[in-house]
């Protein structure tokens, strides 16, 4: 397959994803924990762009053009359920920062994403999910004063201002904090053992 095709299809498999999280939220349906659904697609994606990045390596801005390099993003951000493919995409993605052909945000949200379900701090804030009391927050930082520095260093705005941008989205798609946070956080505790992050 050459590059332009290859292109086409992680684009296509972005808007498969996008589509289906649509379709969620319409029938209010995002929010209660991984739904199955979303789950057996992200794992269809994740497979596919393994076999894609063992083909040509990362999918960067020079081989695949910036659409389907920032659709292949989305696809690894959206591989929770796999680890070690995102931890080696991280390592390909570090390198590709590095010789300036991927987005050094796209690094600090996927390094943060990693560290979320590592249960270590982030360093940019990028990750939210449901606090205690219901509101859609940044999950554990070290430090705001150097969580804002480095954000603003790779050109993102402050977390205080992510966090009225983040909450505004998800009351314009009408996403409820989920009914019993409780259990939602045992069952996320024992996904995250299942399918190997702890």
């Amino acid at each position: 397959m050459d590059l332009k095709n290859i292109a086409k299809k992680i684009i296509a498999l972005k808007d498969a994803d996008l589509k289906l999280r649509d379709q969620l939220i319409q029938k209010g349906e995002l929010g209660e924990g991984y739904h199955a659904a979303m789950e057996t697609l992200h794992t269809q994606n994740a497979k596919t762009l393994a076999k894609i990045i063992d083909h040509i390596g990362y999918p960067t801005i020079d081989k695949v053009g910036q659409a389907a390099s920032e659709a292949a993003w989305l696809l690894i951000q959206h591989s929770i359920g796999h680890p070690h493919f995102m931890k080696r995409c991280v390592q390909l993605l570090e390198t590709a920062v590095q010789e300036q052909k991927a987005a050094p945000r796209n690094l600090a949200y996927l390094s943060d994403r990693i560290a979320f379900y590592e249960g270590k701090p982030q360093l940019y804030g990028t990750q939210f999910d449901w606090d205690k009391n219901g509101k859609m927050s940044p999950q554990a930082f070290d430090d705001l004063t150097k969580v804002n520095q480095r954000r603003k260093a790779i050109g993102l705005n402050t977390l205080e201002e992510q966090t009225q941008v983040i909450r505004a989205r998800v009351a314009r798609e009408r996403q409820k904090p989920p009914e019993d946070s409780e259990k939602r956080k045992r069952d996320f505790e024992e996904w995250r053992k299942k399918v190997g992050w702890i």
